[in-house]
């Protein structure tokens, strides 16, 4: 499993991993029961602190993409799919707003907005 840290990036390391590992996860990458590196064997890779790893599991465990067994340690979870439904449309919100947000600073109308969407989701 590949996680790649930015430093220049604005958000949170703890949460740079979590979104990469629900990527993982959504993709198909990282399968129900799928074991992932221990919280020290992450930190030690990444080169940060386990308290960052763990805030990152916590996370990711509170919102039931893994599971954590003790003495074996953190495993994918067999995720609904309304679950990954709603993490995408979320994710998809987050997105829809930045650019919404960049064309009202540069001026560009809802309709025009609108047709961009409409040609990316259509594939043209």
């Amino acid at each position: 499993m590949e996680i790649i840290i930015s430093n220049s990036s604005g958000k949170p390391i703890y949460e740079q991993i979590t979104d990469q590992i629900k990527g993982h996860i959504l993709s198909g990458k990282l399968q129900a029961g799928d074991t992932l590196p221990s919280m020290r064997a992450l930190a030690q890779d990444l080169k940060i602190s386990v308290i960052t790893t763990k805030r990152a599991y916590n996370d990711l465990e509170e919102e039931g993409f893994i599971t954590t067994v003790a003495r074996k340690g953190c495993f994918v979870s067999a995720t609904e799919p309304s679950l990954l439904r709603e993490n995408n449309l979320k994710t998809a919100e987050e997105h829809l707003q930045k650019a919404v947000d960049l064309a009202k600073q540069s001026g560009i109308s809802l309709e025009e907005v609108q047709d961009i969407v409409k040609i990316l989701y259509e594939g043209e």
